[in-house]
């Protein structure tokens, strides 16, 4: 060994050594948003691992200068530095330290940059855990063998076979070929990602083993002849496998490696004699697990991973080829546009997770109603797309929608649930309906609006007339928006009443919108709207306001006794401060916490029910009462009520309207009354209307009533005045019976 040689080895001594000096376990999370940093510190926590965490790529850069971590979660999109600056400090300055990235960031040259800045792995955001843990742990493993072959490579740095043992251990396969570009020396790593023995190709020219495809390319990395700087570095060919081997590329017989290639030549013997070629060396390197986290990557960044169908992306794509091929061939084509009915309640009762099995089975069934070259995509929750080329006539696509709605008649079977799924069906045909794809889509979108509003459940061609709809509909979601900003809402009270004493014990707060130019609005014309806009909670936190301040005016005019119950929509009781902000307004308007209460649906409850149980208890223990809403109508369920603080029942005004003709409806009745005796809760049946209705339910012991029969919701004006002078309130405005008193 020269003595060149020799400093080139105790260099790489030197190193090794550091890296092993260098090795840790301990994880750096770096994310600007705190929930994900949260997140990600808890669930490594959870298993096992040592952690620090910061919010910044400065102070990341800051951390990683003590060389003390192993691996690095690392957001992209960050304030001040970015992901991918840290991540060029960190190559620039030789850290030993694996990169998994974890973004939001959906773009597959995202994906691909982050790769070729030397991460190991990229993890979007929203992660399945499994994912993130497997790769962390596999980093982690990575780390190890890393660790101990330097560990090996140091005990035998001193030693003339160093060299060989380094070409046959390497990970990668080392070569040699001759002035023709023949084999002279390759090392044992062809037996493992080959197939072959080291004999068999011994002799044989490079040509053989290179795919046909890239013979071309091969001439010029494989076969390289240049050296220096010039020479290839990093380019992708694929090798051919032997035919019977299946360790490493059994599926495709093809096996992506990158390679490093420079000419050798021996020296001149004076300065006038040119250096002579005599081969080349190389290194090819296995790349198959990047390239298959990069077609990963490409997949995610063109479908559904829930459902594996085309996303919007990928739709789209395919609707422009579509809509050009149409054009050349002057045929047509339609867009179906999919909603699936009342899919929201599968996912507010029975959790998320069973709604993702069903979207799956559902996308199953669908997939077998399309022809071939149709493409379905999945662009959202329950929302589906699906492109038809070469459509002929409306009967074409009328035959698919019927075919769709017909499959989807049948029960889907999920976890021991049985689930009845219908869908609304918009359809735009090209050219008539548009001629330009966000046209199409747009079309096809109001269609199915228009099917929604009619009762669900079918399908229906889109029509010019149907843009007013569409318009009305953009209309009152952009005015609800205003109705907010310019206090627009009102409170209406409706009395409860205990018919046995004709007391009224409590008001139902209930949200009305006073409309600038259509007048008083019930909330059955909004509040769906709300809930799909996301308005819901702004509007919902602002009864909760101002219903707490009109009871302290109650308060203040002498009313101690009457209670209002106060409707708590899901989103509200999945806010974090929900209970605090209850607490700071009762003791900001001085009242007491048995004055309030709160009524929430089965649905909203069942939405995430240990989290609902935990504030619940928490609301009950300050006193405040809790009523379910619209019982029966939900999840109904033994088990919640027994772990619930519940105060009262409600029975929903569905089963009340129809009792007398409806033995069915009276036996539910019947049921809740005796249930919530047994469990000795209040009941209160909503919707009594008539006098027939007051004596059934009088007579089936249920004593405390709400409807019409009573008083229709008044204003907060006539609510006090109604509280205050009962028996004037009545006869000046005869909307309450005459033999109800107030306490």
């Amino acid at each position: 060994m020269s003595s060149k040689q020799r400093d080139t080895a105790s260099q790489r001594a030197a190193k090794n050594i550091k890296y092993l000096c260098d090795f840790s376990e301990k994880i750096l999370i770096v994310d600007d948003e705190q929930l994900h940093l949260h997140s990600l510190r808890e669930l490594m926590n959870q298993n096992g691992h040592e952690v620090e965490t910061t919010n910044s790529g400065s102070q990341a850069i800051e951390k990683l200068k003590t060389n003390k971590f192993g691996l690095l979660l690392l957001d992209l999109n960050m304030n001040e530095i970015s992901g991918d600056e840290v991540m060029d400090f960190i190559s620039e300055n030789n850290i030993n330290t694996t990169i998994i990235v974890v973004s939001g960031e959906s773009s597959f040259e995202a994906a691909e940059n982050a790769l070729r800045h030397g991460a190991y792995d990229f993890i979007r955001k929203p992660y399945a855990i499994d994912n993130l843990l497997n790769s962390v742990n596999n980093a982690i493993k990575k780390r190890h063998l890393e660790y101990e072959n330097l560990a090996m490579q140091t005990k035998l740095h001193e030693s003339e076979k160093l060299h060989r043992y380094i070409v046959n251990k390497s990970p990668d396969i080392v070569y040699m070929l001759d002035t023709e570009g023949r084999f002279t020396f390759i090392n044992k790593r062809i037996e493992t990602l080959l197939g072959y023995t080291k004999r068999e190709i011994i002799g044989k020219h490079y040509s053989e083993l290179i795919h046909e495809e890239d013979q071309e390319k091969a001439r010029y990395t494989f076969n390289e002849r240049r050296a220096g700087t010039r020479s290839s570095t990093n380019l992708e060919i694929r090798l051919k496998c032997k035919h019977n081997h299946t360790a490493r590329c059994f599926e495709t017989r093809l096996l992506p490696i990158e390679i490093n290639a420079v000419g050798v030549y021996n020296p001149g013997r004076d300065k006038n004699d040119q250096d002579k070629f005599i081969g080349t060396y190389g290194i090819a390197r296995d790349i198959t697990d990047r390239v298959e986290a990069e077609e990963i990557i490409r997949f995610q960044a063109y479908h559904d991973m829930l459902t594996r169908l085309p996303n919007r992306t990928l739709l789209k794509d395919r609707l422009n080829q579509a809509i050009s091929h149409t054009k050349r061939n002057n045929t047509k084509l339609a867009i179906m546009f999919l909603d699936l009915d009342r899919f929201k309640v599968v996912n507010d009762t029975l959790g998320h997770m069973i709604g993702d099995q069903l979207l799956q089975a559902v996308s199953t069934r669908l997939k077998k109603c399309l022809r071939e070259g149709d493409t379905l995509a999945r662009i959202g929750g329950d929302e589906f797309t699906l492109l038809l080329p070469e459509i002929h006539t409306r009967k074409d696509s009328e035959h698919i929608a019927d075919k769709i709605i017909h499959a989807l008649k049948k029960p889907f079977c999920i976890d021991d649930h049985e689930f009845f799924v219908s869908t609304s069906i918009g359809i735009a045909h090209y050219p008539d309906d548009g001629t330009t794809m966000e046209t199409l889509i747009k079309h096809a979108d109001i269609a199915m609006y228009h099917v929604k509003d009619n009762g669900k459940d079918g399908y229906k061609f889109y029509a010019d007339n149907m843009n007013e709809l569409y318009s009305r509909h953009l209309s009152l979601e952009n005015d609800m928006r205003r109705a907010l900003q310019n206090d627009q809402f009102v409170i209406y009270y409706q009395p409860q009443i205990n018919v046995e004493t004709n007391e009224v014990f409590a008001m139902e707060a209930l949200i009305r919108w006073q409309h600038p130019e259509r007048g008083l609005i019930s909330p059955t014309e909004f509040i769906a709207l709300a809930e799909e806009t996301g308005l819901i909670q702004p509007i919902g936190d602002w009864v909760l306001r101002n219903a707490c301040a009109e009871l302290k005016r109650w308060r203040n005019a002498g009313l101690t006794s009457v209670r209002v119950a106060i409707n708590l929509s899901s989103c509200q009781l999945e806010q974090d401060n929900i209970v605090d902000t209850i607490f700071e307004l009762l003791r900001s308007h001085d009242i007491p916490g048995d004055m309030l209460e709160i009524e929430i649906t089965e649905n909203v409850l069942m939405k995430d029910i240990e989290n609902g149980i935990f504030k619940l208890n928490q609301l009950s223990d300050y006193g405040i009462k809790i009523a379910i809403d619209d019982f029966g109508t939900g999840y109904s369920s033994l088990n919640y009520l027994k772990k619930l603080p519940i105060d009262t029942l409600k029975i929903d005004r569905s089963f009340i309207h129809d009792m007398q003709q409806n033995d069915e409806d009276s036996s539910i009745i019947k049921a809740i009354i005796a249930m919530a005796k047994g469990l000795n809760l209040n009941i209160i049946s909503e919707g009594v209307e008539t006098e027939e209705q007051l004596e059934q339910l009088r007579e089936w012991r249920c004593k405390n009533m709400q409807g019409f029969l009573f008083s229709r919701p008044m204003t907060d004006d006539d609510a006090i005045e109604l509280l205050l002078n009962p028996g004037q309130y009545s006869n000046k405005k005869g909307s309450v019976r005459n033999s109800v008193s107030f306490l």
